[in-house]
């Protein structure tokens, strides 16, 4: 599945592999190929990728005298942090890492071990001298300079920016209107009103083959909003740092606490479980990977999909079908619950996890190339060749008429219909740096919602429907929040331990293999064994720092 502009998610315990603190001045001699540094690289790709015949790698690769080896995983993050991981432990690891956000990013925790250890390349300097670009973007941007910037001065790795506005209210449902008329029901307002409609999903025949093949809802693992997004009717459910991964954390008042152990998180599971145990959640959202949803909302015999918590429909319905299934779904708004509330969480509108890394493998010809690269992909041209693909391949010049994304602006770009553009001409979403709202703003994009171009508009619209949602006292500024050094290494350890708790036990509690009604309190006290009070109170002490520097 190709994304680009409107596609916007475990730490381990990291080992030095006898690596010692990298200075600049004891980086590796150059290897070259001709008059080209050769410089190995890992990134994740998709099937239709092939980084080595790749047209923009064909393309910087001359531009940069840049000979890349490249070390691919796939888009599966389970699998592509492990590789990562294990090439890092194992001491094997490339020159430089250009990791995908919401595939296998870096966490702050991990940023700041490898630096410490010497793994990663200190850039500042770098970029000063040889990427003015990348330091304007830093310079006129305070939280990203925030969140490129450690507690001890150093930039170790950069994250994407990426400002999308769609991404900033990530968990979405979207529903099938056909199938809702079909049905005779109204767009869902209350958790109830949802239960109603998934009942007569599952047993009225709304895609009209006289089969009981519709799966009422359903996600995938990499992708799902499904608790973020059925929890906003009962508890703030805060995203967290990395997309697609949900935080533990939340702030009342000044005070950073946990929502995961609060008797609201209980009620909103016990929800979900409903769902669940009428067979009105699909059993696959657990387990299938992001291919296997693809197949079910691409299956040639039926629409079968009746809605889907994810960021956009293209995940789980390939977009411009020629039946046009792909322009049945329509996003349904934050629930409101039985209580009267109404949340919808908040995503900081770039990507916070961080996956542009030089090491100390590199030599320091790498490094030089690997900057004015990046530095190139930071201005608006480089953007749109390297991200979406070479101009008049995958993107042209506005025409006459032509009205951009915000109304106000004059369109300055106008991508092409995907089935128009060659496979493997462009990164992609490996290479979403400084993609501004004005280059979002300036693109072209038809009225029609509903036509391939007009997914971006639609997105849009969409989201208007959840900014009014979010009740930004509550959330955690993760992006910019850096802890203490010596702390680093015990939060991460937690942090791995209460992400994993936290999920099987809900996993569990939703599926129905642990009750809530019983097992609660012992989740509850659980939280404690597994560190949640010294999660919080490191948490709390990097967010008083934070705030007393930043008044």
């Amino acid at each position: 599945m190709r994304r680009s502009f409107i596609a916007v998610g475990v730490a381990a315990t990291l080992v030095a592999a006898g690596c010692s603190s990298s200075k600049k001045d004891d980086a590796p001699q150059a290897k070259m190929d001709g008059d080209k540094v050769i410089i190995t690289a890992m990134a994740a790709a998709d099937a239709d990728t092939k980084l080595d015949t790749n047209a923009t790698t064909t393309m910087v690769s001359d531009k940069f005298k840049i000979k890349f080896q490249w070390t691919t995983t796939t888009m599966d993050g389970g699998p592509a942090k492990e590789k990562r991981q294990i090439a890092i432990s194992s001491g094997d690891y490339p020159d430089l890492f250009m990791l995908t956000p919401y595939v296998d990013a870096f966490t702050k925790p991990e940023v700041q071990k490898l630096g410490q250890q010497g793994v990663a390349v200190p850039l500042e300097d770098l970029i000063k001298e040889y990427a003015p670009n990348v330091q304007k973007a830093l310079d006129g941007n305070a939280t990203l300079k925030a969140m490129s910037t450690t507690p001890d001065g150093h930039i170790y790795a950069l994250p994407q920016w990426s400002d999308c506005f769609h991404c900033t209210y990530w968990n979405k449902l979207w529903i099938n209107s056909e199938w809702l008329k079909k049905v005779n029901l109204p767009m869902p307002k209350t958790t109830e009103e949802l239960r109603t409609v998934l009942r007569a999903f599952k047993t009225k025949d709304p895609n009209g083959n006289g089969k009981a093949d519709e799966i009422p809802m359903t996600t995938d693992t990499q992708d799902s909003t499904l608790i973020g997004y059925l929890m906003g009717a009962f508890a703030y459910a805060p995203f967290g740092a990395s997309n697609g991964v949900p935080s533990l954390l939340e702030l009342n008042g000044d005070t950073v606490q946990t929502p995961v152990d609060k008797p609201e998180w209980r009620e909103g599971l016990k929800y979900i479980n409903s769902l669940y145990s009428e067979g009105l959640i699909d059993r696959a959202s657990f387990t299938q990977n992001a291919e296997a949803l693809q197949a079910t909302g691409n299956d040639p015999k039926a629409v079968r999909i009746g809605s889907s918590p994810v960021l956009y429909p293209g995940i789980f319905v390939q977009l411009g079908q020629k039946d046009g299934r792909d322009k049945q779904y329509d996003a349904a708004p934050p629930l409101t619950g039985p209580a009267g509330k109404s949340y919808t969480a908040y995503n900081n509108p770039t990507s916070t996890g961080y996956t542009f890394m030089l090491t100390n493998k590199s030599s320091k010809e790498a490094r030089i190339a690997a900057l004015k690269m990046l530095d190139y992909i930071y201005t608006d041209e480089g953007q749109l060749t390297v991200n979406a693909g070479p101009e008049n391949v995958a993107w042209v010049k506005p025409a006459a008429g032509d009205i951009a994304l915000d109304e106000s602006v004059k369109p300055t770009w106008k991508a092409k219909d995907s089935a128009d553009v060659p496979k493997n001409v462009a990164w992609s979403s490996m290479s979403q740096y400084n993609v501004t709202t004005k280059l979002r703003n300036e693109q072209a994009v038809p009225k029609d919602i509903y036509s391939e171009q007009g997914l971006e508009r639609r997105l849009f619209e969409a989201s208007k429907l959840y900014e009014p949602h979010v009740d930004k006292a509550k959330v955690f500024p993760e992006a910019q929040i850096w802890v203490d050094p010596s702390d680093v290494s015990e939060l991460a350890t937690l942090k791995t331990n209460l992400d994993s708790y936290v999920s099987q036990g809900e996993l569990a509690f939703v599926t129905g293999s642990k009750n809530i009604d019983t097992d609660w309190d012992a989740f509850v006290k659980g939280l404690d064994g597994i560190g949640m009070k010294r999660y919080l109170e490191l948490n709390q002490k990097a967010y008083d720092r934070y705030k007393s520097t930043n008044k």
